[in-house]
């Protein structure tokens, strides 16, 4: 695979610094944790993410989509081919009447901002929601008792070969964490958002609080990658590794956090390799103590 070749098609119709050679995954995943990519492409509109695509089969060479990072562990050795890092400069929106229309690169948290300033109630539920509003849709991202589902209007994808598509919210067939594009070859570049006329203090005042439940709950002030583990049926996982008398335990600088079970966090030098063998070391403690057997959620790439 010849990366120097790739870069210099890439960089033909994006900007240099916006293409990055042999980037640390650690400065683009919120677990600061990760070897590199060999080329990281942060486009800012759809021709970009065309013209990676073209690049990339030209050169029969791997690509992967990403958010912002929030749910990714990325492993030691880092990720082959090309990473395309839709937060950063895909984030356009504009408001018209009681809708928001979005470039899926958004942050949830500045997306419900700009909600809350247009005067629009609905996007309350996903202020503290860490990730991009793409990967959102995706996966219908939900908290304190709302959904994507709740909000989306229509969506825009393109697939690999560069065609555009429009999905309506009954074609998006939302279930509990996912819809009908999660996992297809298909990248969200737009979201229609539907919301209603709201009364900002009442929006902020909503917004105050779940920032502060958040903050009371859970370690935001050690880099993870959320909540580990998917929610079994009928207990809270947390609550399982809790009573597995593993809160605190640590292998490297990965450690269980003290402050909620459900996360890991690092200490400062954490591998991934650190972070595989403390889930595998949960879930065979967990499955042990209760015979559950515990799911990891975040998304774990890359080589060994």
């Amino acid at each position: 695979m010849d990366i120097e070749k790739v870069y210099n098609d890439l960089v033909k119709y994006i900007p240099a610094d916006q293409v990055l050679m042999n980037e640390s995954m650690k400065n683009h995943t919120s677990f600061r944790i990760g070897g590199p990519a060999d080329i990281l492409v942060i486009p800012s509109h759809t021709e970009h993410i065309r013209h990676i695509l073209e690049v990339c089969q030209k050169w029969d060479i791997p690509f992967m989509i990403m958010g912002n990072g929030s749910n990714l562990l990325v492993m030691d050795k880092g990720i082959r081919g090309v990473v395309i890092k839709m937060s950063g400069l895909f984030n356009g929106v504009s408001v018209e009447g009681t809708c928001i229309r979005a470039q899926s690169g958004i942050l949830l948290s500045a997306l419900s901002k700009k909600a809350l300033q247009a005067g629009l109630a609905g996007l309350e539920f996903a202020s503290g929601i860490p990730g991009t509003l793409g990967g959102a849709v995706a996966m219908n991202a939900g908290a304190y008792g709302g959904e994507m589902k709740d909000v989306v209007d229509w969506v825009q994808v393109m697939d690999f070969q560069g065609e555009i598509y429009n999905f309506d919210k009954e074609q998006l067939q939302f279930g509990y964490r996912t819809s009908y594009i999660q996992g297809k070859p298909l990248i969200v570049t737009e979201v229609n958002l539907s919301l209603k006329p709201g009364d900002p203090e009442e929006s902020r005042a909503i917004m105050n609080e779940l920032t502060k439940k958040r903050r009371d709950k859970q370690p935001l002030s050690l880099p993870s990658a959320g909540s580990v583990f998917k929610r079994p049926k009928g207990y809270y996982a947390g609550k399982l590794i809790e009573d597995a008398e593993l809160k605190g335990f640590r292998i490297g600088d990965a450690q269980v956090s003290e402050k909620h079970a459900g996360f890991i966090v690092n200490l400062g030098n954490a591998t991934a390799k650190d972070v595989i063998m403390l889930i595998e070391t949960i879930k065979h403690k967990v499955k042990e103590d209760t015979g559950v057997e515990l799911e990891h959620e975040i998304k774990i790439v890359g080589e060994e």
